[in-house]
């Protein structure tokens, strides 16, 4: 009792202490959102490594192969590496290679090879015989394999299977459920020196392939939802043919031969199970549907955020893709009985009366995607200006117009190919060379504001716009004449990629029969962005040039795709679709002569260089002309516009679309509701006005309730772009690269993200079932945190008082807790 009695002076020295502390805390803002949570671990902690079989003839028990994301899997590409394999014959495929391929089947031992999707590509590669096949049977100086006793006889082969019982294909190649267009199989990946090599293998969940299922529900109605899984099936190819054969002994050809899906072959199979996210019923039925549409720039993180919006939300909100300025028209006509939400990039005019509110929801950007196969490997480094892809997108490259020598005449003089163009060379002294021929540069068909961007770009370099008005370069190669008169470098309209140039080439040198291609059947538009994307990972272009003799039909020209260990390909793409499928993108000369790559640094502090728009100061300007340092020049904003003239339900609804967006949507990873890679997360800034927005949606402001502030700068001042406001100088090329890595915004390797979540952003749980609580109703986490800390403060001021009133204060405390 007696040292009861001492501690009044201690209790005395704490409590000013105590009411010190609660003012200070009373004083310090309620944070705009916690500390950054780290992403998704699915790809990164889920990667599987599986070993070779010894077998009967121990060509592959060395060989060690990693698929590096097994888990919260979609449509995308996954890195596909292996290790302790023999290399592949310099210069074609006769043998030692992998044959890579998806398969479904529910059984936990793994599918059979009637569910595995293989045998159509029609790559005419030199495999041995049937190798590319779904066929069984003997060939050609191929024996056929002994242990095949299931598929025998004339031309036996095993069918393919499709998930929910319909009905198996009937022939070998069968196009019902694939085809050489949409097929993901990888029928000869190389293996280099050293023994090593890497794919990224194109998985496809239901929507792309639905004869697969992968991501389906396959639990019974009313239970928790189980997606489907599916399977990575690796057939590695040696030297030994199914019968024994060593086929690099004297006297054999030194080809393997027989189809990796034979009772041999596939006995040395390495398998690897798929976990998809769900891609079905992940909305209760019955909620009210709220339609959005516009910019593709958002179609990644949109498709991420709908299963958690539903859940988050009263709402299901569908997404219908397409053109900005479609977008902008539509939110205009908006009515109270037809409500909208657009996504766009350039602002959405308000000169009607109709007040519009324009919230930015995601920064990503325009990037230059490339798959090039060299002698050493996949290439992965590539720069270009302004004036390398002007000349790419006029078609001025010899071989870009006509593959028949001498028949483009306009463009003598001119390189046959990018890749031999003396400005490339210097720009990039380490590019292979090649063995086959590149693709003319990918563009999407749709107008859009993405394309603007791209020209805008050009426009801003001097030495671009001296090329597109007809100025030759060094080295004397001048545009395209047909592409001169079109004022390229100096039209502000252009929201298109022209293909104007006429020229007319047989399909064969002599003419029979009949046949001709032109640059669109050269080299064709891209059905958007995303498919720029998938085509490149594919390596094929999808040209048609190549003749092909009809069955009791008039010859016609086919698709042309590049041979294995062969492919070019380069493509306009957004920065979200390049991360989706691994790709490697071009760093790109900025307004200060920088080449930088697009990660979540330079996205981030290109929106910290742009300013508002002259026509709306919500809205910043995507302009290139101000990217220096490290500042991307393609990148872009995409906001959420909404008119007020919808009913109350509407507004409300698109108004919690905009805050979940800006919250939880901003949190980087890879499961459902989250925000994917290729997009960098908003700056505080832009979070900010996404919140204004949201609210003056909501309450119906018009007038002086614009959120978003009027003039000053847009961009957000923590960024790095220092936000110039001079063109380019068109000299560039001598500084360095000084961006991190070669992946997209996001990616592996990149730049952490440079600002932390938003407001209310708790990190969503992994899992499209899993419920978010509705930011729009009831308590959010920016709520919780400030009655956590009025409640703080509270409780320091009393531990003051009572340390300072004494015994009854003591005493109420010792009530409250007995």
């Amino acid at each position: 009792m007696t040292g009861a009695a001492n501690r009044p002076r201690p209790r005395l020295l704490l409590a000013p202490a105590a009411l010190l502390a609660a003012l200070v805390l009373a004083l310090l803002p309620v944070p705009s959102a916690p500390t950054a949570a780290a992403a998704d671990g699915g790809a990164a902690d889920s990667a599987v490594t599986v070993t070779g079989k010894k077998g009967k003839y121990d060509d592959f028990s060395a060989l060690k192969v990693t698929v590096h994301q097994t888990k919260d899997l979609r449509s995308q590409g996954v890195r596909v590496s292996w290790e302790g394999g023999t290399p592949t014959s310099e210069g074609d495929f006769r043998r030692n290679y992998l044959q890579i391929m998806q398969c479904w089947g529910d059984d936990p031992a793994g599918p059979t090879r009637e569910q595995c999707v293989f045998g159509a590509t029609g790559v005419p590669v030199a495999l041995g015989t049937l190798a590319q096949s779904r066929s069984v049977v003997a060939g050609t100086g191929f024996a056929g394999d002994p242990e095949e006793t299931q598929y025998t006889g004339a031309n036996a082969f095993v069918p393919f299977r499709p998930v929910a019982g319909l009905p198996p294909t009937t022939s070998t190649k069968d196009p019902t459920y694939f085809g050489p267009l949409d097929t993901n199989e990888q029928a000869a990946a190389r293996i280099f020196a050293g023994g090593s090599g890497e794919v990224n293998f194109e998985v496809q969940d239901a929507t792309e392939a639905p004869h697969l299922g992968c991501g389906m529900n396959t639990a019974p109605a009313g239970s928790t939802p189980v997606p489907r899984s599916c399977w990575l099936v690796v057939v590695p190819r040696g030297t030994h043919n199914p019968d024994g054969t060593d086929v690099t002994r004297a006297g054999e050809d030194g080809t393997v031969d027989g189809s990796p899906l034979s009772a041999t072959n596939w006995a040395q199979r390495l398998v690897v199970p798929l976990h998809f996210l769900q891609v079905d019923e992940f909305c209760p039925k019955g909620q009210a549907e709220r339609p959005t549409a516009g910019s593709e720039l958002v179609t990644d993180a949109v498709t991420s955020w709908q299963p958690k919006l539903c859940s988050a939300t009263d709402s299901t909100f569908a997404f219908t893709q397409g053109g900005e300025e479609e977008a902008r028209n539509q939110v205009q006509g908006t009515t109270a009985d037809s409500p909208l939400l657009g996504f766009t990039v350039a602002p959405v005019a308000q000169d009607d009366g109709t007040k519009i509110v324009q919230a930015p929801v995601a920064v990503s950007g325009v990037a230059v995607a490339f798959f090039v196969e060299g002698p050493d490997g996949v290439v992965q480094d590539m720069r270009l200006t302004p004036r390398l892809l002007a000349k790419m997108l006029t078609h001025s490259y010899q071989k870009d117009v006509s593959l028949a020598q001498g028949h483009a005449p306009h463009l003598a003089g001119n390189p046959a190919f990018f890749n031999e163009d003396p400005e490339f060379k210097k720009l990039n002294p380490e590019f292979p060379v090649l063995s086959g021929q590149p693709r003319s540069l990918l563009v999407p068909l749709q107008s859009s504001d993405t394309t603007k961007l791209v020209w805008n770009w050009l426009q801003a370099d001097t030495e671009a716009r001296d090329f597109l008005s007809g100025k030759a370069d060094p080295w004397g190669m001048k545009v395209n004449p047909y592409f001169k008169d079109l004022k390229l470098a100096e039209s502000t309209s252009l929201t298109d990629f022209p293909k104007v140039d006429p020229t007319v080439t047989d399909a064969l040198a002599n003419g029979t029969p009949p046949l001709t291609y032109t640059l669109t059947d050269l080299n064709p538009y891209t059905a958007d962005l995303h498919d720029g994307a998938l085509r490149t990972l594919r390596g094929n272009d999808n040209r048609t040039i190549q003749w092909q003799a009809g069955d009791n039909s008039p010859p016609k020209l086919i698709n042309d795709p590049a041979l294995w260990g062969r492919r070019a390909v380069l493509a306009i793409v957004d920065t979200a679709s390049a991360q989706r499928y691994g790709l490697a993108t071009a760093a790109l000369r900025n307004a200060d002569g920088t080449f930088v790559h697009p990660t979540t640094a330079t996205l981030t502090a290109g929106v910290a260089a742009m300013k508002p728009t002259a026509a709306d100061a919500s809205v910043l300007d995507p302009d290139p002309a101000r990217a220096k340092g490290q500042a991307y020049p393609l990148t872009a904003v995409a906001y959420a516009a909404a008119s007020m003239n919808q009913d109350a339900a509407a507004r409300t609804a698109y108004a919690q679309f905009i805050r979940y967006a800006a919250g939880p949507g901003q949190t980087p990873g890879v499961s459902a509701g989250q925000l994917p890679a290729g997009y960098a997360p908003l700056p505080a800034r832009q979070r900010e006005r996404a919140e204004a927005a949201a609210d003056a949606l909501e309450r119906g402001a018009t007038g002086s309730e614009s959120p978003g502030g009027t003039g000053g700068s847009g961009g957000d001042t923590s960024g790095t772009g220092t936000g110039g406001t001079s063109g380019g100088n068109g000299t560039g090329g001598t500084s360095g690269d000084t961006s991190a890595g070669t992946a997209a915004a996001g990616g592996t390797g990149t730049t952490p993200p440079a600002s932390v979540p938003p407001s209310g952003s708790a990190p969503p749980s992994s899992g499209p079932q899993q419920n978010i609580a509705n930011p729009a109703a009831g308590i959010t986490p920016k709520d919780v945190m400030g009655i956590i800390r009025w409640v703080l403060v509270t409780v320091l001021i009393l531990g003051g008082a009572a340390g300072i009133s004494g015994p009854l204060m003591l005493r109420l405390a010792q009530r409250r807790n007995p």
